[in-house]
């Protein structure tokens, strides 16, 4: 009797490592899916102790140098959902029906980026793409520059927060060591650099707080515009309790700091 039951324990312990395995191979083989969130190859690396830079100015290029790559990869993820929403919409629009894979993608976008669930689905794809595009590359890192202090904070240092990101469940960052009192947020921590830049731009296209940048972004596309960080700053007003002075910062911030952001710079 022992012994059979060692026998049934192996037999049980091999079927489940060969669920693993399968499972494993099948991630690890199938195509990426088009809301697969993309990962730079270096989201994961420590990040650099840009405090450690004595000149300003090899300070400020290492940290555009650091933080780019992803926010383009971002930015191109966005693009590529944005393409593919505009396919949907062709499609509809011709008569063709969608099928269930495009059916459960809008759906996972639609909860993903807060459209109101009621909505028809020619409501749902107009309201997607209102809200799935673009954060200009200079805006992105003006922004993160004025919230990490270049990087040094210790938000970005231990937990990829570049960009001030807060979190409601206890356990989930850090605890501020100026939390008003009563107040129970946290600074988000994450695992990595594209999960954290992912998070702060979804943010920014889905939170009611910045309609207004995203209704300015809808209108320069309206008028095929080039879309800048300088415009869409003043839809930002809402990010910071100091207001039209913070935008005019930020916007200060991207014309002093243009320099870091040519072709010649971003390759050295």
């Amino acid at each position: 009797m022992h012994k059979r039951e060692t026998t049934k324990i192996v037999l049980i312990t091999i079927g489940v490592l060969a669920v693993i395995v399968i499972n494993a191979w099948i991630l690890a083989t199938r195509e990426p899916d088009i809301l697969d969130v993309p990962e730079t190859e270096q989201a994961s690396e420590p990040v650099p102790d840009f405090a450690s830079y004595d000149d300003v100015k090899s300070r400020k290029e290492a940290f555009y140098n650091y933080l780019r790559p992803e926010v383009e990869k971002q930015n191109d993820y966005l693009l590529s959902l944005r393409h593919y929403l505009q396919t949907l919409q062709r499609k509809r629009s011709s008569g063709e029906s969608l099928d269930e894979d495009d059916i459960e993608r809008i759906d996972w976008l639609v909860d993903e980026y807060k459209v109101k669930p009621e909505k028809d689905t020619a409501g749902r794809l107009t309201t997607l793409l209102n809200r799935i595009d673009i954060l200009p590359v200079e805006l992105v890192l003006a922004q993160a520059a004025n919230e990490s202090a270049w990087g040094t904070s210790r938000f970005a240092q231990e937990g990829y927060n570049f960009f001030g990101l807060w979190c409601f469940r206890k356990g989930c960052g850090f605890v501020p060591s100026k939390r008003t009192r009563g107040a129970s947020h946290e600074v988000a921590k994450f695992d990595n650099l594209s999960r954290a830049t992912y998070t702060y731009m979804r943010n920014i296209n889905r939170h009611n707080a910045y309609s207004d940048l995203r209704d300015i972004r809808a209108r320069l596309r309206r008028n095929q515009k080039e879309i800048t960080g300088m415009a869409l700053a003043e839809g930002l007003m809402n990010y910071s309790q100091r207001g039209a002075a913070y935008v005019e910062e930020l916007q200060s911030m991207m014309r002093f700091n243009r320099e870091y952001l040519t072709e010649e710079q971003a390759s050295e």
